[in-house]
């Protein structure tokens, strides 16, 4: 569906937590409440300046929203829970760019957390009808029932089809007595996908990680140790597959006019110059794997993402995408176009998704390495692709960028597509930490170092009608961890 975009929206702050494993020992009002202040603090605003929440996440009850925002004031704007899947975050931010785009609101604050259970996901109601029911049927149908969890079968699935549509040699190409005459071994390693391929994607990002502060694992493996690990289901072993995660984000969106009134904070917002957000067409059920997973909402939303934004994929070099498995990525970087259809494997083998190659994809380590707490996901794609056009991820920044791409989806389905510039045109240069430490007030530079806040910094933040029954004693603990 078209989007009928009336005026600017700009992301003016964003904060992170740290993603942890899921132990039970964090509470979701932490999370969010953490991430919420370093938001507040890096737009330089107060929760008074905001009109409207949003609250984005899958594994907990309705109105937790509520519970999180009313620990930064009780200022009786609405606010609004979000359940979208994995792509809950993008969703929310979608949300507030169309409010603000419309005259709903000059400033939104959204709030992504998640606080999840060890192992793989699991359904919370099973005494009525499964939401991704008709998918997983249509899976079961096409390639039978395994053994591992839902998700996993999906995503595996995408793998063994990609690997049987683009093989070499091409079946049209050979035959019959060309098949016992000619020796093909090793060409297909060399020019068809290999289970290797998706490996690499899993090393890729486990190495990005190693760099980002905020990542539930920051630790890099070889080749050989990922696909030697434990087998989840063929070809997708463990490092292949993101872990649960508890975890918070947050951003604030903001209008022109909201900037207008504020010059001296231009500086530091980043244009949401395009995005598009869709569910499924019929072709969902077409049978195909990839579509059961999201190709075709991938397809349908770069499209108007990037007319949005004026743009086209050959001026993206940095991206943020959806790669919860392995082979998620591997669809999406043929879905997204930033392959040629069918050679997305030839990307990653020739390393052209990362430091040095055409792009650099999930320069944060991504889904895979950096962990997957839903409701959080797409908002720390957000925060990621602002420090990287700030400027500011100094140790690992892709420089000369002023254009950038996340990629947010959720099975059942949900497909977010978001394309952020810098509002002065200028390619992103690296901001000495000193500098960013200044800028921010916080005394260190937050894209670089997963630190936190003093007291007096969150008392400033939150809003003066506020109440500390509300609060409870979040603030003790966020501060105890610090």
């Amino acid at each position: 569906m078209k989007q009928q975009i009336r005026a600017p929206s700009y992301v003016l702050g964003v904060g992170l937590t740290k993603f942890l494993k899921p132990r039970g020992q964090v509470e979701y009002t932490e999370l969010g409440f953490e991430a919420g202040i370093k938001a507040l603090l890096d737009a330089h605003i107060t929760y008074d300046d905001v009109e409207m929440g949003i609250a984005s996440y899958c594994y907990g009850d309705s109105v937790s929203g509520q519970r999180v925002f009313y620990q930064f004031g009780m200022t009786e704007i609405p606010i609004i829970n979000v359940n979208n899947n994995c792509a809950s975050a993008s969703t929310g931010i979608a949300m507030a760019r169309d409010a603000i785009s419309r005259g709903g609101a000059d400033c939104i604050m959204v709030v992504g957390f998640e606080k999840m259970k060890p192992g793989s996901l699991e359904r919370n109601f099973t005494d009525r009808a499964d939401p991704v029911g008709r998918f997983m049927d249509m899976n079961y149908k096409s390639w039978g029932k395994g053994e591992a969890s839902g998700a996993v079968q999906l995503f595996a699935n995408t793998a063994k089809e990609y690997m049987n549509k683009y093989v070499w040699p091409l079946p049209s190409l050979v035959s019959g007595e060309n098949l016992k005459t000619h020796d093909f071994s090793g060409l297909a390693f060399r020019h068809g996908a290999t289970a290797q391929d998706f490996a690499e994607i899993a090393r890729i990002n486990h190495a990005h990680s190693k760099k980002n502060p905020y990542a539930q694992f920051q630790k890099e493996f070889s080749l050989e140790q990922i696909m030697s690990g434990p087998m989840i289901q063929e070809p997708l072993t463990m490092s292949q597959c993101c872990p649960t995660s508890d975890g918070g984000a947050a951003a604030i969106i903001v209008s022109e006019d909201f900037l207008n009134a504020r010059p001296h904070l231009r500086s530091q917002a980043i244009l949401i110059a395009g995005q598009s957000f869709v569910t499924d067409s019929p072709s969902a059920f077409d049978g195909s794997a990839a579509s059961l997973v999201g190709a075709g909402l991938a397809r349908t939303a770069v499209k108007e993402a990037l007319k949005q934004a004026n743009a086209s994929i050959a001026d993206i070099k940095v991206v943020e995408l959806h790669d919860c498995f392995s082979s998620a990525e591997m669809m999406a970087l043929d879905a997204l176009g930033l392959s040629e259809p069918g050679k997305a494997h030839e990307l990653v083998r020739n390393k052209d998704i990362t430091f040095g190659g055409r792009y650099v994809v999930n320069p944060s380590g991504g889904l895979l390495s950096k962990g997957h707490p839903l409701g959080a996901t797409g908002i720390a794609q957000c925060a990621e692709l602002v420090w990287q056009l700030r400027g500011w991820a100094t140790n690992r920044l892709v420089p000369g960028i002023d254009v950038a791409l996340a990629h947010n989806a959720g099975l059942g389905s949900a497909g977010v597509v978001t394309i952020y510039k810098r509002v002065d045109g200028q390619k992103n240069r690296p901001v000495d930490d000193e500098e960013v430490a200044k800028i921010t007030g916080l005394g260190y530079n937050p894209a670089v170092q997963a630190k936190g806040f003093t007291r007096a910094q969150a008392d400033s933040a939150r809003s003066k009608r506020r109440s500390e029954w509300a609060l409870e004693g979040t603030l003790d603990k966020v501060q105890s961890k610090f």
